[in-house]
Protein backbone atom coordinates (compact mmCIF):
# COMPACT_ATOMS: atom_id res chain seq x y z
CA UNK A 1 0.00 0.00 0.00
CA UNK A 2 1.14 3.55 -0.74
CA UNK A 3 1.11 6.34 1.69
CA UNK A 4 -1.02 8.44 -0.04
CA UNK A 5 -3.82 5.46 0.46
CA UNK A 6 -3.15 5.20 3.81
CA UNK A 7 -5.57 6.33 6.99
CA UNK A 8 -3.44 9.39 8.99
CA UNK A 9 -4.34 7.32 11.97
CA UNK A 10 -2.95 3.82 10.83
CA UNK A 11 0.10 2.01 12.47
CA UNK A 12 1.82 2.47 9.42
CA UNK A 13 1.43 5.63 8.76
CA UNK A 14 2.21 6.79 12.39
CA UNK A 15 5.51 4.77 12.09
CA UNK A 16 6.34 7.02 8.88
CA UNK A 17 5.61 10.32 10.04
CA UNK A 18 7.61 9.57 13.62
CA UNK A 19 10.42 8.38 11.42
CA UNK A 20 10.13 11.54 9.02
CA UNK A 21 10.15 13.58 11.92
CA UNK A 22 13.25 12.04 13.82
CA UNK A 23 14.92 12.43 10.61
CA UNK A 24 14.37 15.96 10.10
CA UNK A 25 15.58 16.71 13.35
CA UNK A 26 18.67 15.34 13.04
CA UNK A 27 19.13 16.90 9.39
CA UNK A 28 18.95 20.19 11.23
CA UNK A 29 20.36 19.39 14.64
CA UNK A 30 17.19 20.42 15.90
CA UNK A 31 16.72 20.55 19.98
CA UNK A 32 13.83 19.20 21.97
CA UNK A 33 12.62 22.18 22.85
CA UNK A 34 11.45 22.63 18.92
CA UNK A 35 8.76 21.02 17.19
CA UNK A 36 8.68 19.50 13.61
CA UNK A 37 5.23 20.44 11.65
CA UNK A 38 4.22 19.29 8.36
CA UNK A 39 1.51 21.62 7.19
CA UNK A 40 -0.53 21.47 4.10
CA UNK A 41 -1.47 23.86 1.35
CA UNK A 42 2.08 25.50 0.37
CA UNK A 43 3.86 28.65 1.68
CA UNK A 44 1.23 31.25 0.94
CA UNK A 45 -1.39 29.33 2.86
CA UNK A 46 0.46 29.42 5.79
CA UNK A 47 0.82 33.11 6.20
CA UNK A 48 -2.22 32.63 7.92
CA UNK A 49 -2.82 29.53 9.83
CA UNK A 50 0.47 29.74 11.40
CA UNK A 51 -0.30 32.80 13.04
CA UNK A 52 -4.20 31.82 14.01
CA UNK A 53 -2.67 28.38 15.31
CA UNK A 54 0.75 30.24 17.55
CA UNK A 55 -0.49 33.47 18.63
CA UNK A 56 -3.36 34.31 20.97
CA UNK A 57 -5.77 37.44 19.71
CA UNK A 58 -3.49 40.30 21.65
CA UNK A 59 -0.25 38.72 20.89
CA UNK A 60 2.04 41.02 19.11
CA UNK A 61 4.40 39.63 16.30
CA UNK A 62 7.00 41.09 14.05
CA UNK A 63 7.36 40.91 10.85
CA UNK A 64 10.79 41.12 8.53
CA UNK A 65 9.82 42.44 5.60
CA UNK A 66 12.81 41.65 3.24
CA UNK A 67 11.04 41.16 0.01
CA UNK A 68 7.79 40.04 -1.60
CA UNK A 69 7.58 36.91 0.91
CA UNK A 70 7.32 39.38 3.67
CA UNK A 71 5.49 41.30 2.02
CA UNK A 72 2.89 39.25 1.48
CA UNK A 73 2.83 37.69 4.96
CA UNK A 74 2.77 41.52 6.25
CA UNK A 75 -0.53 41.85 3.97
CA UNK A 76 -2.22 38.98 5.18
CA UNK A 77 -1.45 39.57 9.13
Amino acid sequence: MRVMEMSHRSKEFLSIIQKAKSDMKALLDNSAEYAVLFLQGGATSQFATIPLNLCKRDDLVDILVTGSWGDKAFKEA
